[in-house]
């Protein structure tokens, strides 16, 4: 049979081959035409709807009665610039593996939807005029299509949108749920805010000031229970980004203190927003990472990021009336405080949440010039440097600078061990965000206190004895000392005493001490932060919060969601100088008093009352929190999921102790956002009920990205990659040397490609098979239209070995095939089931290039058998094709659920396998052996092989080395 069929020479610009005329033979219009055929097949039979064991989406029980698998993407978001060729890599390696589950017996749920909400379609409206829902169900069309036309087989009847009001009514259900729960740390889960309540009304639970829980107003109440619920508003310190207009939460602030959007300066601002108690889970969230079958790196990342540590609290007496609040790690060394830092927007400085500040009118006497920055009082000095910190980010702020700033706030505290009388300084190395917002400075055992307390000569105090040559006078050391694997000393006071102890025993006994005392516990504390909730963007979804005269927020019942945004003139947020840090937010929904200011009968009993409406809304993470449940039910109007549905997709199982969904596929970017949010939402609506799993994805994997060369010009600006030359090495565009650097693939970059493109000249299963063939998934790696031509020729190749492409006739013959062509079927068939199982498709695709090339190579009709088992064999990876050779073959079945092929064992294991004997490390013979003869025997066999008496020529032998089966090595005496 003959390899190919094109002119040799005659090639397209794009590097496909020009075609010649015959009339069957699979070429790119032919790709098409099958494309489309079975495209709407399966669309109208509904080939790849899964069945649930009960609802509205029931269906066959024997397909139900099989094992079961959810195979997910992570949620795209419909761009308005459409998908190019590095979008649906993961999409397609879903795919490839959903269809060989299904194959080998499985009832499989695998669909698609959409991410809707968020910035940029915002951005696109405020820019044209264009409502955001119209943009965005215009890019939702154009996405469907595009995927559509890669042959992935999603269940169609399970996709939604988040814009969808019937979808975000449960979005704003499971809000209400969060809002009206609290973490009940006896039964370590959250449990309706009823049973707190409950707990006040008995008095079994006091109040803050002791007074009866009958005696609060509803104002005082709220209050009290906005201290505990999951979800609550406060005035805490947020990032604001003027240049967005918005606030965003930490995860989306990038390393150089920058909005991940945009790009925009972020400072700190003090405004009420919405949070979420996720710290409340933080000890769930971090031991159940062990039971997930997740990539070690992301574990490590959501570890560090929930960066739980063990330590003390530690209270030092200001004055009278006032005491700082610390958390050390090292509360051995507290004899070695010094002096006190608090961060710049710490409640003692400002004086917010009605403490008062704790800052003089005028410096103390004798205060050091070095301490007071300039300022004339301490006042002064404050307020300047807090207006100097809030220009920083966090990372800014962390940064192992140099130089250390900070100023005296005017006011010492007590050291309760030693009870000397130690400065308090504010600087903007500590921050708000971890701990107390407050540190006890040891700077001979800490680097950044060792260089604040130089920088302000500030006196230092050994309290670790050093394992080096260095001595105990801290003033003399060029860096802090730190230690575990060390002796106290220098720590002795009227009361207590740690010298001689080694370090663990020093913490056990201080923290004992101060826990006796009253002044301090041993403690757990994390550097993970709750989750601000509020955006003042229009595109998101509302809250479903309303407020009463009193400020008090009431929760919306479910009779009255979803509550829809309203249509308003204006869509953008008022936006500011980006660099004006002293400006504040301005919602869009603010702007819509008719819909602001309502008259509502919440069923509370309180009747008909006028309401205020929160007019922030939720960040753009919380439809994807929870996506995967309502895949599972997406027509359910009475309830988030029907419970036996949730059971059945996702309860845990064997293997699965949290349960899950079975495969989630997407990229590493959302460690720390996406992954985290949704693992808390996932169990909550465990803890209440609403759900059998506490985990919402029992096995990770994250793909690699498809990258692409970007070529720029003299100036830096990105040309358009198509039509740069490569001359002698370098590359030209319209005559100009251009650089050339691998990147990411982009409109903006002039280097996207579309699967459209790839489409239309080579056919989907061709642009399948590159992209699952260019390496291994979780690597990236480079784009080359060029090479797209490879896949393209092998499917050419297949299509030979089945149909005749002068008549479209099959030309398989009934006869068995020879011994070779069985092992090497059944070879493939080990190798591409080991690897589909196991996302290695890259490696699939060779064992089916391999087996494919042996039937070429060998000629003459194709075994039927062996034919068909080749087309089962890259169906998952090249469906349409497989299809329509399946139907040629006789086969009146779609593929999709045929069964996958079995390898027999005994053709699997090589007959002989070829054995080189080597002398002095050059081959003088090969021989056909038995794969499991022994070193004895292969010894032997090669020193009787006649080439090798020859070799030798009567010259002993001063040893042999048999590395069976393959290896003899003989060296002569």
């Amino acid at each position: 049979m003959s390899e190919t069929t094109t002119s040799p020479a005659a090639h397209g610009a794009g590097g496909a081959p020009t075609e010649v005329a015959a009339p069957h033979r699979y070429t790119a219009a032919l790709a098409a035409d099958i494309e489309a055929r079975w495209q709407d097949f399966w669309e109208s039979e509904g080939t790849y709807e899964a069945p649930n064991p009960s609802g509205d989406l029931a269906g066959d029980a024997a397909l139900v009665a099989r094992p079961k698998k959810f195979i997910m993407d992570m949620f795209p978001y419909p761009s308005g610039a459409g998908l190019h060729v590095g979008h649906p890599l993961g999409f397609i390696a879903t795919d490839v593996y959903a269809r060989h589950q299904r194959m080998t017996g499985h009832n499989v749920l695998h669909t698609l939807g959409f991410d809707a909400f968020g910035l940029p379609a915002e951005q696109y409206a405020v820019q044209t005029g264009t409502h955001p829902r119209v943009s965005t169900e215009a890019n939702i069309v154009n996405m469907r299509r595009q995927l559509r036309r890669l042959g992935l087989g999603h269940d169609l009847r399970r996709s939604v949108e988040t814009i969808d009001p019937a979808y975000y009514k449960w979005t704003q259900w499971i809000f209400v749920q969060i809002f009206n729960s609290w973490y009940d740390p006896e039964a370590d889960a959250a449990r309706p805010i009823d049973t707190l309540v409950a707990q006040f009304e008995a008095g079994t639970r006091p109040t803050p000031d002791g007074r009866a829980w009958a005696e609060l107003s509803a104002a005082e109440r709220a209050s009290v229970l906005g201290e505990y619920r999951l979800a609550y508003a406060s005035d805490a310190p947020v990032n604001w980004c003027p240049g967005l207009g918005t606030v965003l939460a930490n995860e989306e602030v990038t390393a150089d203190g920058r909005s991940e959007r945009g790009n925009y300066p972020v400072f700190k601002a003090k405004l009420r927003q919405w949070n979420m108690r996720i710290t409340a889970y933080a000890d769930r969230l971090l031991n159940d990472l062990d039971a997930l079958d997740w990539p070690e790196a992301i574990k490590l990342q959501q570890r560090n990021w929930i960066g739980r540590s063990e330590g003390a609290r530690v209270d030092f007496p200001v004055g009278d009336d006032a005491h700082i609040t610390v958390f050390t790690t090292r509360q051995d060394t507290l004899f070695g405080a010094t002096y006190m830092v608090l961060a710049p927007e710490h409640e003692l400085v400002s004086g917010a949440n009605g403490t008062g500040s704790i800052v003089p009118a005028a410096w103390p006497e004798g205060t050091h010039d070095v301490w007071t920055g300039g300022h004339a009082t301490p006042g002064d000095a404050v307020a300047a440097y807090r207006k100097q910190a809030a220009a920083k980010s966090d990372v800014e702020r962390q940064a192992e600078a140099k130089d250390k700033t900070g100023v005296f706030t005017g006011v010492y505290a007590t050291n309760p061990v030693s009870g000397e009388q130690v400065p308090v300084f504010i600087a903007d190395y500590v921050l708000m965000g971890y701990g107390t917002g407050a540190i006890m400075a040891v700077p001979a055992h800490d680097s950044r206190d060792f260089a604040f307390a130089r920088a302000f000569e500030l006196p230092m105090r050994c309290v670790v004895e050093p394992a080096d040559d260095r001595g105990q006078d801290p003033m003399t050391w060029d860096d802090a000392f730190d230690s575990y694997d060390a002796k106290i000393v220098n720590s002795t006071g009227a009361e207590i005493s740690l010298d001689g102890l080694v370090v663990t025993e020093a913490k056990a006994k201080i923290t004992d001490w101060l826990a006796a005392k009253g002044i301090g516990e041993g403690t757990v504390n994390f550097r993970l932060r709750d989750w601000l909730f509020s955006r003042q963007r229009y595109w998101g979804e509302p809250f479903p919060i309303v407020y009463d005269e009193d400020g008090v927020a009431h929760a919306l019942p479910e009779s009255m969601l979803p509550l829809e945004l309203p249509e308003v003139e204006d869509y953008s947020p008022r936006t500011f100088d980006a660099d004006d840090a002293d400006t504040r937010p301005e919602t869009p929904l603010s702007r819509n008093e008719d819909w602001v200011d309502v008259e509502l009968d919440l069923g509370d009993g309180a009747g008909l009352k006028r309401y205020r409406r929160e007019t922030n809304t939720m960040p753009n993470w919380a439809g994807s929190c929870w996506y995967e449940m309502r895949y599972l039910d997406p027509h359910n109007a009475d309830a988030l999921v029907d419970p036996g549905i949730e059971q059945y997709w996702m309860g845990p199982r064997e293997g699965q102790p949290a349960g899950g969904v079975d495969l989630y596929v997407g990229g590493a970017e959302h460690a720390v956002l996406h992954l985290l949010y949704a693992r808390f939402w996932s169990k909550v609506l465990h803890d209440l009920g609403h759900v059998s799993s506490s985990e919402p994805f029992h096995k990770l994997y994250n793909q690699g990205m498809i990258q692409a060369f970007v070529y720029r010009d003299s100036r830096g600006i990105a040309v358009p990659a198509a039509e740069v030359e490569e001359r002698d090495g370098a590359y030209y565009y319209q005559g100009e040397k251009v650089s050339r650097v691998l990147g990411k693939m982009g409109k903006s970059l002039k280097n996207a490609v579309t699967p459209d493109e790839i489409c239309a000249e080579y056919g989907a299963d061709t642009l399948r098979l590159y992209e699952m063939a260019m390496g291994p998934l979780d690597v990236s790696r480079p784009w080359d239209t060029r090479a797209v031509v490879g896949q393209y020729r092998l499917l050419q190749r297949l299509w030979r070995n089945v149909v005749d492409e002068a008549t479209g006739e099959t030309t398989v013959v009934d006869a068995e095939p020879d011994e070779a062509t069985l092992r090497a079927l059944h070879k493939a068939i080990d190798g591409v089931t080991q690897d589909l199982a196991n996302l290695r498709f890259n490696t699939a695709i060779a064992k089916i290039t391999e087996l494919n090339n042996h039937l070429t190579k060998v000629g003459g009709p194709v075994s039927r058998t062996v034919a068909e088992q080749l087309v089962l064999l890259i169906a998952p990876l090249a469906p349409h094709v497989a299809e329509e050779l399946w139907r040629k073959l006789g086969h009146s079945g779609t593929i999709v659920h045929a069964d996958f092929p079995v390898a027999d064992p005994a053709y699997v294991v090589d007959e002989t396998v070829t054995c080189v004997v080597q002398i002095k490390g050059k081959v003088k013979a090969r021989l056909e052996v038995a794969p499991s003869i022994s070193d004895a025997d292969l010894e032997t066999a090669a020193l009787a092989e006649p080439a090798v008496v020859a070799a030798l020529g009567g010259a002993g032998i001063r040893k042999v080395i048999v590395r069976a089966p393959k290896l003899v090595n003989i060296v002569p005496a």
